[in-house]
């Protein structure tokens, strides 16, 4: 009998165009913790590959690996040194470890009501959106070209991604937009910790990233990976999300590596794209890999080809794919306002709040179909 987990490897031109499919959240992100916090570009990018690798090879589906966000966000306003973000990243790890270890993120995930994650699911995409119209506002005309591009693609069921990343390139030089600022030639190695660097670690970046975490890299990414794949996706749980994304923090993050996850707009965006099984993250994987240990001018050069308009409408499809799911159209009218209220205070705030107000929109819901039944009876 067949294992039903994952399908089959497929190393073909669909599979390398759907492994480009996120690259809207990977490289603006890194590039700006590689700029703006010193970061060690080789290091970053070299824990990228590896653990897109492992991840293909733990999962053979799709399964997308992200930056932490509220990590990169906070990295970007350079008020947090290399040694924070290093220590942060081993903080969620362990966390992350314990809960998938223990078996109690499963526990946890039962108790979240599907109207509350389909918020969120939301919530999300709507914040996904918002950050790709940030990065095509400044090339606005790049931007419209290449997300016609990308439509036309995928409507004509080419390669959408690839052939969108060609166009954006061939646009900038056409626009002879300027170099982006090339990677720090930061030293390769263990960042040297220091207890005086922990409050500012827990504090500024380890629970902030831990909502988000675990809301869009452990539920939602379950939640998503099953509604695309069915039951080749029943490994994508919570529990072994938790592992992978703990030991990859544990044992890279202190290397140099940024703090790492999964993430529900990756699987929706490497599937839109074409990829089906898990050649797409060793493919992406061995390309970081590969670029991170060329030479820092050459290794330049191809981080800033790309137009951050082009990624920002790549960006655009992915955060459209996560937003507007059948689980959304199909909800009860019941359930619509707890949606919305979860989505909106997702997108006001930050999913631990949209977590918390979508659980409680949930329990007013119940009382008041439990009053309305009983009026009926």
């Amino acid at each position: 009998m067949s294992d039903p987990r994952g399908n089959a490897f497929r190393f073909d031109l669909r599979e390398a165009n759907g492994a480009l499919g996120d690259i809207g959240t990977l490289l603006p992100l890194s590039l700006g913790t590689i700029a703006l916090a010193g970061l060690s570009a080789p290091m970053v990018l070299m824990g990228f590959g590896l653990f897109y690798i492992i991840t293909g090879l733990v999962y053979r589906l799709p399964v997308p690996v992200q930056p932490m966000k509220a990590i990169a966000a906070v990295a970007m306003l350079g008020v947090v040194s290399p040694a924070e973000i290093a220590l942060s990243g081993v903080l969620i790890g362990l966390v992350l470890l314990m809960l998938g270890g223990s078996g109690l993120i499963d526990q946890i995930a039962r108790l979240v009501p599907q109207s509350v994650l389909s918020g969120l699911q939301l919530g999300l995409g709507l914040s996904l959106g918002w950050v790709a119209v940030g990065l095509v506002q400044d090339q606005w005309l790049i931007g419209v070209l290449s997300f016609g591009v990308a439509i036309t693609a995928l409507r004509a069921g080419t390669h959408a991604a690839l052939l969108t990343i060609i166009a954006g390139v061939a646009f900038g030089l056409i626009a002879g937009l300027p170099e982006g600022p090339p990677p720090r030639a930061a030293p390769w190695g263990m960042p040297h910790f220091d207890f005086a660097d922990l409050p500012l670690a827990i504090t500024d970046l380890a629970l902030p990233q831990l909502a988000l975490t675990l809301t869009n890299a452990v539920f939602l990414t379950t939640l998503v990976a099953g509604d695309l794949f069915g039951a080749r996706a029943v490994h994508v749980s919570a529990r072994n999300l938790c592992l992978t994304s703990g030991l990859a923090n544990l044992l890279l993050a202190p290397m140099g590596a940024l703090p790492m996850c999964h993430g529900a707009g990756g699987v929706a965006a490497h599937r839109r794209f074409g990829a089906r099984t898990g050649a797409a993250p060793c493919m992406i994987g061995g390309l970081l890999l590969l670029i991170a240990i060329l030479p820092p001018p050459v290794q330049g050069a191809i981080l800033s080809a790309i137009p951050t308009a082009t990624l920002g409408a790549l960006l655009l499809i992915a955060a459209w794919e996560l937003a507007i799911s059948r689980r959304l159209i199909d909800a009860r009218p019941s359930c619509r306002p707890v949606i919305a209220v979860t989505a909106l205070a997702t997108v006001l705030a930050n999913p631990l709040l949209g977590l918390v107000a979508g659980t409680c929109a949930e329990i007013v819901r119940k009382i008041i179909v439990s009053k309305r039944k009983i009026r009926r009876e």
